[in-house]
């Protein structure tokens, strides 16, 4: 892993089945919205060694008829909605708060956890972002920082204290501490 600046990081390494997963995924998806990957997923890219059920995505909102479309092109590429079969109800449930998810057919796990910004958090989430050239492929994470405020102020499991210990060990030297700080601030209580 190489950190070629401040919002770009460079991994070269052999993709595994849940990378190819996420960057099926991620293609269709960036036609239509521009998007932000956050939680377990960006400690597993960035090489630490667990296993993850769901990717957590968080996109911009967005009007039915562009939903429909993005859900199409889904469809056409051998994932399903576990919530439903039906777009108005896919497309209510996304913009009623609940995360729509997607797997390929067939399957339940991986799956996608897709979610509209519902917040000033996830705003600063989709606006802040680092890509992560993976191979000849891109990956849009959120920064760093915001990733370990998160998992260490607001989610706290002992799976999430590990995800940020590993973001600092694996980014140390690369990362803004008192941006972490001011993350932190504005989390507490979230």
């Amino acid at each position: 892993m190489k950190f070629i600046s401040r919002n770009i990081i460079q991994i070269d390494r052999e993709l595994s089945d849940l990378d190819l997963f996420t960057l099926d995924f991620i293609k269709i998806l960036r036609k239509y919205t521009k998007y932000v990957v956050v939680s377990g997923y960006v400690s597993i890219l960035l090489g630490r060694a667990r296993a993850s059920e769901d990717i957590d995505i968080i996109i911009p909102k967005m009007d039915f008829s562009k939903f429909k479309q993005l859900l199409k092109e889904i469809k056409q590429n051998d994932f399903y909605c576990l919530n439903t079969e039906e777009d108005k109800e896919a497309y209510e449930y996304i913009r009623d708060r609940i995360a729509v998810r997607f797997a390929k057919k067939k399957t339940v796990i991986p799956n996608i956890e897709l979610k509209f910004t519902k917040n000033k958090i996830d705003d600063i989430t989709v606006n802040n972002t680092i890509t992560v050239k993976l191979n000849k492929e891109e990956v849009i994470i959120s920064h760093l920082e915001l990733q370990i405020a998160f998992k260490e102020v607001v989610l706290k499991s002992p799976k999430d204290i590990e995800d940020a210990r590993h973001i600092r060990n694996v980014a140390k030297g690369h990362l803004d501490n008192s941006l972490i700080k001011k993350y932190e601030a504005m989390l507490n209580g979230f």
